[in-house]
């Protein structure tokens, strides 16, 4: 956390919610565990003894608890105790005990915590040095948290909370917080039946309705629309393989337990985690020379990784997971112009999704030292060309020294959405270790084998998390060219219902998608529930529009546009489409 002060008050925070709950439950009441300030606040883990039980309907007294310790204005202070001191005090918590005994060196000095003279926790710090300091905090919720994050230990109970340095950045967070619950993709997605998640199916594979398909749909053409023009090829891969593939690519030893197993008549199989391998094989199975380099692959195929069912959460952790998947197989002097090309892309991309201001980009590197497949002048290179194209492209970018992937250095990108939040979506990642393995080659202008660089790249990360992404991000109201439903034609009386489907006819053979409301209720209902499923024209058909062959058109946000010719609408909804425009009409 860049900000120490607040991570000191939110630590303090943690420390003050411990000592309330033992003022008004005991200290019998449950066992501490843990408690660390995050990025967004802080929080608790215990394990609750006897028939204790905590809710949130709790918090309001534990709150009122809280601010009383934080007006008696305790000081928190440090001090050092030996490793038996340590065991002595904390002899009947067990989670501190655990901890506690995996320090060897007896003369490792351990550091406590005491607030006022009633409380004390094992604990590193740093802290403020009195309760008055904090000032602002919010207790949020309370979930199951299994032990050290592992399902076969004990599950415990966990207290969620934040505390900023002043009232106003709390307020502002807590609008945030209601700002990102409205914007839940899982329930937009729900409410406009964009997907659906179903028991019998399986954690994590969500399954995507006709109006979820045409998102996803939409964003698959849209990125094959600006590869396709610099020299990739689309290719095809199964969802299956067998285990020698990943031996060798050594997925199987990285992957591990997150692999799907398929047991054959005769062989053993993986439900492939990774489309590197196979676009290796593609590439192998090719007698290339320099002049065909380099050679481009495109394929957004679907892998699968065996993830803790906690961890899932509706398209943005999923078993399934779509990757807009490229690999870009070149010599290394052809490194910058590709790095390039994929910058340009991304940027188009994301300017299209109105994601790009305020985005960064981190290049990670080699550290001093640390086990890096390939030799240091091809790292050097392919270093250097990350970092030119950084510079040239006038990418905001910070160097993370120490955080390349052993095979290669990369380029990840964090974009922000409507309400601020950040996410990590494309990357660029050099390779030498596929190549190697694999034992990849073209013939250079020598006549003799040269290994190539592989060049990993998505734009969007997974269809499914960037769809999931892009619903929170929009709220559910697309710009029109990603919209389910473009137009909804909603005719007054039934004596308008001839005309109107001669609308829709003539709307739908320009290729805009388009839905009529024909069921006998009032005007004013069809419109709010087209509003509702924020569907972003609403075309209006009553006797004067059938007279003088118009629609009424009205947009989601309410703005009443007037009547327009059918032409007059179809000319400026089809530009809005072939323009990918964010704004409505205007």
């Amino acid at each position: 956390m860049e900000n120490q002060n607040l991570h000191d008050i939110r630590h303090s925070a943690e420390h003050i919610l411990s000592q309330a709950m033992i003022r008004l439950y005991g200290p019998d009441a449950f066992y501490m565990a843990m408690g660390p300030a995050t990025d967004d606040g802080f929080y608790m883990d215990f394990e609750p003894r006897g028939d204790f039980k905590a809710s949130e309907e709790d918090f309001s007294k534990i709150e009122a608890e809280m601010q009383k310790i934080v007006k008696e204005n305790l000081p928190i202070v440090r001090k050092e105790i030996t490793l038996e001191q340590a065991k002595e005090m904390f002899a009947d918590n067990p989670y501190k005990m655990e901890w506690l005994e995996t320090i060897t060196n007896r003369d490792e000095v351990i550091t406590i915590y005491t607030t006022g003279d009633e409380f004390v926790d094992l604990c590193a710090g740093p802290h403020v040095r009195y309760t008055s300091k904090v000032k602002a905090f919010k207790l949020l919720s309370i979930a199951g948290a299994y032990w050290h994050g592992d399902e076969k230990n004990k599950m415990l109970t966990r207290i969620y909370g934040t505390a900023f340095e002043n009232k106003e950045a709390l307020n502002e967070h807590l609008a945030l917080l209601e700002e990102t619950k409205r914007r839940d993709h899982r329930v937009i997605g729900k409410d406009q039946k964009l997907f659906t998640l179903s028991n019998l199916i399986g954690a994590g594979l969500p399954l995507l309705q006709p109006k979820g398909m045409v998102i996803r749909q939409c964003i698959e053409d849209y990125l094959w629309e600006i590869h396709k023009n610099k020299g990739y090829q689309r290719v095809w891969t199964p969802h299956i393989t067998k285990e020698a593939l990943y031996i060798k690519s050594g997925h199987a030893e990285k992957f591990g337990d997150n692999i799907f197993r398929v047991q054959g008549k005769e062989e053993k199989f993986f439900m492939k985690p990774m489309n590197c391998p196979h676009h290796m094989q593609i590439f192998s199975d090719n007698q290339f020379s320099y002049r065909d380099m380099p050679v481009r692959y495109f394929e957004p195929a679907t892998v699968y990784r065996d993830e803790k069912t906690g961890e899932l959460s509706g398209l943005t952790r999923v078993r399934s997971i779509t990757q807009d998947d490229g690999h870009l197989f070149c010599r290394v002097s052809q490194l910058e112009d590709e790095i390039s090309t994929i910058v340009s892309i991304v940027k188009e991309f994301f300017t299209t999704m109105g994601m790009l201001d305020g985005y960064w980009v981190r290049l990670s590197v080699r550290g001093p030292t640390g086990k890096y497949l390939g030799t240091d002048e091809v790292w050097e290179k392919a270093e250097t060309a990350l970092k030119n194209v950084s510079e040239k492209e006038k990418l905001p970018y910070k160097i993370g020294v120490d955080e390349a992937a052993f095979y290669g250095p990369k380029l990840d990108f964090m974009f922000k959405d409507a309400i601020k939040r950040e996410w990590q979506l494309s990357t660029i990642q050099c390779d030498f270790n596929l190549p190697e393995r694999f034992d990849l080659s073209f013939i250079n202008e020598k006549g003799e084998k040269e290994r190539p660089v592989v060049i990993h790249r998505a734009i969007s990360g997974s269809l499914e998390r960037f769809m999931g992404v892009m619903i929170e991000h929009f709220a559910g109201a697309f710009p029109v060219w990603l919209s389910p439903v473009q137009a909804k034609i909603i005719p007054i009386t039934d004596a308008q219902h001839e005309f109107a489907y001669k609308v829709m006819d003539m709307l739908k053979e320009e290729g805009i998608r388009v839905e009529i409301d024909d069921r006998s209720e009032k005007m004013q209902a069809k419109i709010r529930d087209a509003q509702m499923q924020k569907v972003p024209y609403m075309l209006v058909i009553g006797g004067r529009e059938v007279e003088s062959s118009s629609v009424a058109v009205r947009q989601r946000d309410e703005q009443d546009l007037g009547a327009m010719t059918i032409n007059d609408f179809m000319t400026k909804i089809k530009e809005q489409i072939n323009n990918k425009s964010l704004n409505l009409i205007k």
